[in-house]
């Protein structure tokens, strides 16, 4: 019984006094018959908020490294700008520099809370590090001269910076204000010097006497200069460049690298020549020659150690000759030299020592090296100098990443699972230490759900991350190459004409975490099916399918050849296709004509297979390449665990198979699943515009309309020359056409042309003897013979033309198919404008541009009502379409257990279409409640263990149907589809097939991404544009509940990996290395502060060393210097204005209270008032400890003056 709804009333009425155009469209809408129940929704505007969470990754282009030894706490600057903070695994922060300039240095206060970032743009930066999200608190812009180098001394509040000019400017880090004090490079060289020394390259000051400094010069000049006296000490002068300085601990000795691969060691005393010249990887020569020179030496560093000899690390210094040869960071122990190869370019390094303190015996523990793509940290104190195995996710980009999906709020024994099967994965050989980078404290994770990203990459490896509480942890990886045959050389490759390189990258994923079934698209056109299982099984062949998607129709082979085309019929387990699919690779490899013919792209193993525990290889399916030309990648991927299919289309057609029988039950290109009720009437063309010359030609046009944004531009003058090459050689043909005479000719010659157009043009080339024969091409009368001949000749050029042209396509796709992923790789650009030519219906678009654009971008398995007949649901496959087209087939299960591997699977078009405009992005389905249907599943069970008699039973009686709420539903209640697509959302009423609700998305833009998500209990649509706006939607109502201006579409990366996911979660990956996630729940972003991890923890600092009897008696140990007295304004004076701007930051108390949020927030208020009631309490305590002082004052006189006037008359006054 329909509940009596007095508001449908009401709407009615308003409506019946409306206007007809508005009560029209009111009852297109909402037909009067079929008022729809209103259905509660819980969601507000309220509940939406748009902020970023964390950023997980490698910092992409880094550029500087910082290490705080007493907090323990990593710093790494990058070229955009960007600041990635480190402290114990699961503890990371992410700031930006609004500039974006490059980061050239960073500096900590040691133990203090603050960082000192600075800029390619000259200008130096103070970062609070004492709160949970940094903020800068001063800013200093140079003016007139280029910041090249910085140096903070240990416990000093005096910032050294030197400049291109080579002058050096001293700053104070609490005020950041500039001292008077400033070190000329004129008055540090010599007078006798007619050259500049070059840019400042280097500054410390003396381990054992801060008050001198040593200052480095590009040109190869070293000055000691003396704070106090404003003098240089001494000069020291070499013929190559400076790289860096270092000091000996004990201040009479230091060490300089130079550009031609040299080493020099100095004593402070003897400027006049290096006690020591090394060149670590130069070759000696005999004779006592100076050796070869070698590449420069970019930085050194000098490390004593109490029992034994000193280490002296560096990078670069390799000799020229070892070309191709690895960057190596060489550590130098006594007499023995190790040389460790990197991956990458050494962007930086910094030996972590045991003391702060740079005056004691460093003993420095280990390496932190920082890659152009890495980050390694070597182990010095164990012999081979092993590494440390990297606890932080910074492998996302190993190989680089093509797809990546989110999943929120999974199975919770998912996680578990994975991880058990992912140690055994893990390397051997670490550093058998802690890590020792291990600073901050970890943040109160409030999330109770488990979440799981899964990225695709170009080797064709899937990695499975723990992404729970905004941390990020590598699970498990598989491989999925491991199938395939490796071609040792480029001649053993044939196949891989698709794609120049990573014919394995992974294009889609689609996963059910309840089931744990995995399947997989690859670039070379294939899909595998993965199963998880812990046990470990070797497979002694890898069951296989060979897919001919582009299949041919023969009137002449088939025994209806009398017959017209028939529509699409049921289809059962056997195969549509001509051929049976392959269960080995195939040994047809060309056709009659020496064209390429049912060969897949790749090979698969015929070997047999050990499988780890893990994901395990279920079936590998592959679609062929037809008559010359390879098959269309794969634009939308499906499986479902419960029915035991999986389903994948292209731009060519759609395919489902049987994994559970290794059978292909349905074939078909896009034309013939619309059938008769095809919008674009494409079916009944003309003989003259259905009749093809060539069918090589006709798989280039079909290639070329689908991925026409994707060339270039000389590629496309080529495509528009050819496409009037096809339009010649349809007018000859059609020349040839007018000898037909009889009618029975002409009416087979149209059935054999409309057919061989619609296999054309949904599958490409076959051979000229399977090709449907037509009167033309079949024997002619003897008059015509000659036009015949000319015509043969012009098709065989057009067909040798086409095959060179084509193959320019393929490789033009595969280039692109690492950067564009369907349906984005469908338009024409990312303008932000409408595409209205590819979009409109009534576009001037031909038929044949229209089917060939016409691709599958959309697949969900449901169990729902099919036809408006229908009186209960039945499971089914929701079909979607790049011109909006939404279609539905009907399967057709056989019952569980053992007929369920018997009996086949009915597969048939049930003729429902649905019209949307723009291409299909997503599908869900909900009850009459208003709640997410989620598709039909199997619970997972380990299917490598031999199953006992009870369950076989239980198995036979139990049917694969759907899980969700549906199956329990009474029968007179409805359903609803919710259907987007890249311009609008609709939300179809089932079985009725009304459109409840509509809304248009954008009118001037196209949706990425859309995603029917659950949030706070309920659902919602979000959705991201290209113009760079996120929405959502209340369900089903379509209601606007957000639209935030979020991220511009500056790349197809971002196309490519945006993914919404439940409870408000969502990522992308922001750089080539990086994930960037996001939150647009207000409840986690009221969370946030308290989720996020502290950096700065209160240690206390470690005691100085101690200066011994003898050296406090006679004077030795470090001698300090009241820095001060000698930088401060009443010694040293103002500094210029002109010279540097000083720019107060937001991240003071202000900043603090507007960036405090949630119960830490509350409690960072809370201290703050505190703070602030303290310092009110002191001023009071000042005040009254004053007014007490006075009031003594005030009775000493009173007292004084009552002793001098006591015995006194009051006359005598």
């Amino acid at each position: 019984m329909r509940k009596f709804n007095i508001r449908k009333v009401l709407d009615g009425l308003t409506a019946g006094s409306s206007s007809a155009s508005q009560q029209q469209q009111l009852q297109q809408q909402h037909p009067p018959g079929n008022r729809e129940p209103e259905i509660q929704e819980t969601l507000q505007s309220e509940h939406f908020q748009l902020c970023k969470t964390v950023r997980h990754g490698f910092p992409y282009q880094p550029s500087a490294l910082a290490f705080d030894p007493v907090q323990k706490i990593l710093a790494v600057g990058t070229q955009t700008g960007a600041l990635r903070l480190f402290g114990r695994p699961g503890v990371e922060c992410y700031c930006q520099h609004d500039s974006g300039a490059a980061v050239i240095q960073l500096q900590f206060l040691i133990n203090e809370g603050a960082l000192v970032s600075a800029l390619a743009d000259d200008t130096l930066h103070l970062w609070n590090l004492r709160q949970k999200r940094p903020a800068i608190l001063h800013s200093l812009k140079f003016c007139r001269e280029r910041v090249t180098f910085c140096h903070l001394p240990f416990q000093s509040k005096w910032l050294y910076v030197g400049t291109e000019r080579g002058n050096i400017h001293i700053v104070n880090v609490e005020s950041f204000t500039l001292s008077g004090y400033v070190i000329m490079w004129n008055k540090a060289i010599e007078l006798s010097s007619k050259s500049h020394p070059g840019p400042v390259v280097h500054i410390s000051d003396n381990p054992m006497d801060e008050g001198k400094l040593l200052i480095g010069f590009e040109s190869g000049t070293v000055v000691l200069w003396d704070l106090k006296s404003k003098k240089a000490d001494y000069r020291y002068t070499y013929d190559e460049a400076i790289h860096s300085v270092a000091w000996h601990h004990e201040g009479k000795q230091f060490i300089c690298s130079h550009s031609d691969g040299t080493l020099t060691i100095w004593n402070v005393r003897s400027p006049a020549k290096p006690v020591q010249t090394i060149t670590p990887h130069g070759k000696q020569l005999k004779d006592g020659k100076k050796p070869e020179p070698c590449k420069p030496i970019l930085k050194v560093e000098f490390k004593t150690t109490r029992p034994g000899e000193p280490f002296i690390i560096l990078s670069g210094g390799l000799s020229y000759d070892t070309v191709g040869r690895r960057p190596c960071l060489t550590v130098m122990h006594g007499k023995s030299t190790a040389v460790l190869e990197m991956d990458y370019s050494i962007v930086d390094f910094l030996t972590l020592c045991e003391t702060p303190y740079p005056n004691d015996f460093q003993e420095p523990y280990a390496v932190v090296v920082l890659l152009e793509k890495d980050l390694v940290l070597i182990d010095l104190a164990q012999n081979g100098y092993p590494i440390f195995e990297n606890p932080y996710p910074l492998s996302i980009h190993e190989s680089p990443v093509t797809c990546c999906e989110y999943f929120a709020d999974c199975p919770v024994d998912l996680i578990p699972a994975l991880y058990s099967v992912g140690a055994r994965q893990k390397r051997q050989g670490y550093s058998k230490k802690e890590w020792p980078i291990n600073g901050g404290n970890w943040g109160l994770g409030a999330q109770s759900y488990s979440e799981i990203i899964i990225t695709g990459h170009a080797d064709g490896s899937v990695k499975f991350w723990d992404a729970s509480a905004i941390n990020l942890q590598v699970l498990y990886k598989l491989k999925t190459s491991k199938v395939f045959e490796k071609s040792r050389n480029k001649d053993d490759k044939p196949n891989t004409d698709i794609v120049d390189e990573d014919p394995y990258a992974i294009q889609i994923i689609s996963w059910c975490p309840e089931s744990r079934m995995l399947c997989i698209a690859g670039v070379s056109a294939h899909v595998i099916i993965y199963r998880f299982s812990k046990q470990e099984v070797i497979t002694e062949v890898i069951p296989m399918l060979e897919v001919r998607l582009l299949y041919e129709i023969s009137d002449v082979e088939s025994p209806e050849g009398e017959q017209a085309p028939p529509l699409p019929t049921p289809v059962g387990s056997a195969n549509p296709q001509p051929a049976p699919p392959q269960s080995h690779p195939s040994t047809s490899s060309s056709s009659s004509d020496g064209l390429r013919d049912n060969v897949p792209c790749l090979k698969v193993k015929n070997s047999p297979l050990k499988q780890s525990p893990g994901y395990q290889t279920e079936l590998v399916i592959q679609l062929v390449w037809v008559s010359g030309e390879p098959p269309q990648q794969i634009t939308s991927l499906a499986v479902n665990s419960s029915y035991g299919l999986v389903v994948f289309g292209n731009c060519s057609g759609i395919a489902m198979v049987d994994y559970l029988q290794k059978a292909v039950l349905l074939n078909l290109g896009t034309i013939e699943l619309c059938g008769s009720s095809d919008p674009y009437r494409r079916e009944p063309r003309s003989p003259r515009k259905s009749r093809q010359p060539s069918g090589g030609m006709l798989i280039v046009t079909s290639c070329m309309c689908g991925v026409s944004s994707l060339y270039s531009e000389s590629v496309k003058k080529l495509r528009s020359s050819f496409l009037n090459l096809k339009e010649t050689a349809v007018f000859r043909d059609d020349v040839c056409r007018e000898n037909i005479s009889s009618r029975e000719e002409q009416v087979q010659w149209l059935r054999s042309s409309v057919t061989a157009g619609l296999c054309d043009i949904s599958e490409g080339t076959v051979a000229p003897e399977d090709r449907c024969k037509s009167p033309t091409s079949g024997s002619s009368s003897p008059h015509n013979s000659d036009d015949q001949q000319k015509v043969n000749n012009f098709i065989e050029k057009v067909k040798i033309k086409s095959r060179k042209f084509s193959k320019m396509v393929a490789s033009d796709i595969a280039k692109m198919s690492r950067k564009l992923s369907l349906p984005t790789d469908l338009k024409p650009d990312l303008d932000i404008k409408d595409n209205s030519f590819s979009r409109s219906r009534s576009s001037s678009v031909t038929s044949i541009d229209k089917e060939s654009r016409e691709a599958i971008s959309a697949l969900h398995f449901c169990e729902t009502f099919t036809r408006k007949a229908d009186s209960a649901p039945s499971p089914c496959l929701w079909v979607g379409t790049t011109l909006g087209t939404v279609l539905v087939i009907a399967l057709n299960l056989p019952p569980g257990g053992e007929q369920r591997l018997l009996q086949p699977v009915i597969v048939s078009p049930s003729g429902t279409i649905l019209r949307l405009k723009g291409a299909v992005l997503r599908m869900a389905f909900l009850d009459s409640t208003g709640c997410l249907m989620p598709p039909a599943y199997e619970s997972w069970k380990e299917h490598n263990v031999p199953e006992e008699k009870d369950e076989k039973e239980k198995l036979k009686k139990r049917r694969p149907v759907s899980v969700s709420p549906s199956s329990s539903q009474e029968i007179s209640e409805n359903q609803y589809a919710v259907i987007c697509s890249e311009k609008q959302a609709k939300v179809i009423s089932l079985p009725t097939q009304n459109c409840a609700y509509k809304q248009n998305i954008t009118e001037t833009s196209f949706v990425l991404r859309g995603d029917i998500v659950s949030l706070s209990n309920s659902i919602c649509l979000a959705c991201f544009c290209a113009n760079g706006h996120i929405m959502t939607f209340s369900l089903p109502s379509l209601r606007p509940l957000l639209d935030v201006y979020y991220l511009p579409l500056t790349n197809m990366r971002i196309a490519r990996t945006f993914c919404f996911t439940n409870n408000g979660q969502a990522l992308y990956l922001v750089s080539p290395t990086e994930i960037q996630r996001l939150t647009y729940s207000q409840e986690t972003c009221e969370n946030l502060q308290e989720m996020l991890g502290e950096l700065f923890t209160p240690v206390e600092t470690p005691e100085a060393p101690n200066r011994g009897f003898f050296k406090g008696l006679f004077g030795g140990g470090a001698q300090s210097l009241d820095r001060e007295e000698l930088f401060g304004e009443s010694s040293s004076g103002k500094a210029s204005r002109s010279l540097a701007q000083h720019i107060p930051g937001p991240g003071g108390i202000e900043g603090v209270k507007g960036a405090a949020s949630g119960v830490v927030g509350e409690l960072a208020r809370a201290r703050l008032a505190l703070d602030e009631r303290g310092q009110k309490l002191s001023d009071l305590e000042e005040r009254t400890a004053a007014m007490l002082s006075s009031a003594d004052s005030f009775s000493k006189h009173a007292h004084e003056m009552m002793l001098k006037y006591k015995d006194k008359k009051w006359y005598q006054f």
